[in-house]
């Protein structure tokens, strides 16, 4: 499938360019050992970033029974807790965490209206430590569905800086399943809150797909 550059990345891939075009420009009027270095390094920044901010293409579809993974990443959490942001109820959370080498592009895992929106500043802690669903950086999205309400949270990691979510704007306002969300930079982790007699898909450990995985069947 062909790739191609998430808009969140445009700044970085072009910043970046810019470095390795000067850095070459230097090298080739100076021809100093140093500068030889320093367009080697641009370059190899260059690429990363390029291949960070990649944005595959891929086919879906939706069905409102099921909850799609809103993330590329790993499972390392799925058990049940308590969701006393917005829920206040007992529900099973599913994370999943996002390294460095993952897609870093969120899509809403459920179609429906967005009923509660909240971006929260805090820690930036490892993102797999549990505690970081509560005191890492954070958005959090309610969606009201066909089958309840499901909640989920975008988290920041140790490298994020930025988390970035279309829904902030877009409260009470329909979106559909597998739609774009957002994007989290440089490691992060997603929390899907879904109810109690849902039929889990994924188990800890499992490496899953944005818009392809299923983590869970509704009742």
């Amino acid at each position: 499938m062909t790739k191609k550059i998430h808009k969140e990345g445009n700044i970085f891939v072009c910043t970046g360019f810019l470095i390795f075009a000067g850095c070459a420009t230097f090298c080739f009027l100076h021809k100093a050992i140093m500068l030889y270095i320093f367009t080697a390094i641009s370059f190899i920044l260059l690429l990363f970033v390029t291949w960070f901010f990649r944005k595959p293409e891929r086919t879906y579809t939706t069905d409102e029974n099921v909850i799609f993974s809103p993330a590329d990443g790993k499972v390392v959490v799925c058990e049940e807790v308590e969701e006393d942001e917005y829920l206040n109820e007992r529900r099973l959370q599913i994370s999943i965490f996002m390294s460095l080498w993952n897609v870093h592009a969120n899509n809403f895992p459920v179609g429906g209206t967005i009923e509660y929106c909240k971006h929260h500043h805090g820690k930036h802690l490892i993102a797999w430590y549990p505690k970081a669903s509560h005191e890492n950086e954070r958005t959090t999205i309610a969606v009201n569905t066909a089958k309840g309400k499901i909640v989920f949270r975008q988290i920041a990691g140790v490298l994020a800086r930025r988390i970035v979510c279309y829904a902030e704007k877009m409260t009470g306002k329909e979106v559909k399943q597998n739609q774009k969300l957002g994007f989290i930079r440089f490691g992060s982790r997603v929390d899907i809150f879904i109810p109690l007699d849902a039929k889990v898909e994924v188990k800890i450990g499992q490496k899953v797909k944005s818009t392809q995985t299923v983590l869970a069947r509704l009742n």
